[in-house]
């Protein structure tokens, strides 16, 4: 009953993202808000007349039902925000959605996630771009994040398949398509080395007032963007303005001053709204990851015998800055309360140190 009425909740006329958290927080879980009456809805912060009037006589729970036949036939698996599967990245931006819809085999709370976006009109230049920073990134166990889009798009895809890396391709539309069609190759290989992710149902079409939709995911569930290349205007820029928005770190390329599709790389830049990136080795060097990967090295060599695998896990998450119990669940996507009873084994052995706050650092 539970996944039905979620996705009731995201099917109701009037209530978006927002007032449906709203709705959550108030009554506790989706189920409630359709057993609610109308002065309860409207005891709800947002929530006036009209709203309530809609959830009272909406035919949501019998649209759901038939989405949900098809998520179970095609064994497409439900996020609501609520989940602990929710790529959690995403969950602490304002907008989040409230349900996603995905396929495929990555981990959407991978500790390193990286979102690449540009050009449909991909360059020579572009496309050796996405190949170098393939590349660099491959030692670096990221997931790579992409809107499956013909150029840059397609490109780091591509090149990220090349090199098993894995990458999630976030859609426009729902699961039950592929746009472009071109494309469809490229995301049957996506499912078995990544997956695909979208918040709409299956029959959406790609309208144009999806795509900035779909780059708020890209920007959210990411650590950082990367823009290969850009016009001044198009869905590139919008991404990089969101990841700014959500105070993400954001990157770009600079390309020659006259060419088209460096354009909107070269305006970020100049704006200060992305880092200037001269090679993809900078942004690890931006990132601080050699100094965490020798960092976790040096620990690793001086671990006692004896400790379990998710115990050196948590010790090579950690470094000299301390983090919260939440910050070492989502980057080890484990559950608080196992992680609880490791931290606590960690400490009793003089291995980690914890401080007020519920953080936690190495010695």
């Amino acid at each position: 009953m539970g996944m039905l009425h979620q996705i009731a909740l995201s099917l109701i006329d009037y209530v978006g993202p927002m007032l449906a958290k709203n709705l959550l927080a108030h009554f506790g879980n989706a189920e409630d808000v359709f057993c609610a009456s109308k002065a309860e809805l409207m005891n709800v912060e947002g929530i006036g007349e009209k709203t309530a009037n809609s959830i009272l006589t909406t035919q949501a729970l019998e649209l759901a039902a038939q989405e949900l036949a098809f998520i179970e036939k095609h064994k497409i698996e439900v996020l609501f925000y609520q989940d602990h599967n929710y790529p959690q990245r995403l969950r602490n931006c304002y907008d989040a959605p409230l349900l996603l819809y995905y396929k495929g085999t990555a981990n959407l709370n991978h500790h390193r996630i990286v979102s690449v976006v540009g050009t449909r009109n991909a360059t020579t230049y572009g496309k050796a771009l996405c190949r170098q920073l393939s590349e660099v990134l491959k030692p670096f166990d990221v997931l790579i994040v992409s809107g499956l889009a013909y150029g840059i798009d397609s490109a780091i895809h591509k090149e990220s398949l090349n090199l098993e890396i894995p990458t999630v391709g976030v859609l426009a539309h729902g699961l039950d398509r592929i746009y472009p069609a071109a494309n469809k190759e490229l995301a049957t290989k996506m499912l078995q080395q990544g997956g695909l992710l979208t918040e709409f149902l299956p029959g959406n079409k790609p309208d144009r007032e999806n795509f900035p939709k779909r780059n708020r995911i890209i920007a959210g569930m990411a650590d950082v963007t990367i823009v290969v290349e850009a016009s001044i205007k198009g869905g590139a820029l919008i991404t990089a303005e969101l990841a700014n928005s959500y105070h993400r770190d954001v990157y770009a390329f600079p390309g020659r001053i006259n060419d088209e599709f460096s354009e909107g790389c070269n305006f970020l830049i100049k704006t200060n709204r992305a880092g200037l990136i001269n090679h993809p080795k900078d942004l690890i060097y931006y990132l601080g990851w050699d100094e965490q990967q020798v960092k976790q090295q040096k620990v690793q060599s001086q671990l006692p015998i004896g400790l379990s695998k998710e115990e050196k896990m948590v010790i090579g998450t950690l470094d000299t800055q301390a983090l919260t119990v939440d910050e070492i669940s989502i980057a080890l996507n484990l559950a608080q309360s196992k992680l609880a009873i490791i931290l606590l084994t960690l400490e009793m052995k003089g291995i980690i140190v914890a401080l007020p706050g519920k953080l936690y650092k190495l010695p």
